[in-house]
């Protein structure tokens, strides 16, 4: 399988409603903000642009600028779980990629499928993931990870028993953050839906 075997990617669920906003005309708050998402940590783990060739923010970064102090609490939920050790890279990649695929987001599929193949996951994985089954040659965490994943988002709770499984693959600090994260990427879903920016 090549990447070109992955049809079914999520895409745009219609033409853009808001354009990034030009950092010149941007009030001190929204500048800072942009600052600190463009030139932080941020900026040599992404894995697609974070801007444009106006220094404009792309994609949730431009949404967060509507709401800078807001926006601002949020990148850093998202710069916290890029880099927290509880998340393993290939656990984490798979984990955003089911979210979205269940929001059916093409940004953050765009966003996270490089970095993805980049900690190890193959097409035919990636493929199972759009499929929604489960990949061949996941490890047990990862298994137990997706399937956590998967049923916050379509029921929003672990029952007892998936829980105590959970707990026992993951341990508590990683299901912690694996929460967190679904909450996070879901809540970026959310935005890019709304607000659709170019």
């Amino acid at each position: 399988m090549t990447t070109d075997d992955l049809p079914g990617r999520p895409a745009p669920s219609g033409p853009p409603r808001t354009r990034p906003l030009d950092p010149a005309g941007l009030d001190p708050e929204r500048a800072a903000l942009h600052a600190r998402i463009a030139t932080g940590p941020r900026k040599a783990q992404a894995g697609v642009p974070l801007t444009d060739e106006r220094d404009r923010l792309l994609g949730p970064f431009g949404v967060m600028l509507f709401s800078p102090r807001i926006g601002d609490a949020v990148q850093q939920v998202g710069a916290a779980l890029r880099f927290d050790d509880d998340l393993p890279p290939r656990l984490r990649e798979l984990a955003v990629l089911a979210v979205a695929v269940h929001h059916r987001s093409a940004f953050e599929w765009s966003a996270h499928e490089r970095p993805a193949r980049k900690s190890g996951l193959s097409t035919r994985q990636l493929r199972a993931v759009l499929d929604g089954a489960v990949p061949v040659g996941l490890d047990a965490a990862e298994r137990t990870a997706l399937d956590v994943v998967r049923t916050l988002l379509t029921t929003r709770d672990l029952d007892d028993d998936r829980y105590a499984g959970a707990l026992r693959e993951l341990g508590r600090d990683t299901l912690a953050a694996l929460v967190w994260l679904t909450g996070y990427y879901a809540m970026l879903a959310g935005a890019l839906a709304v607000f659709r920016p170019e």
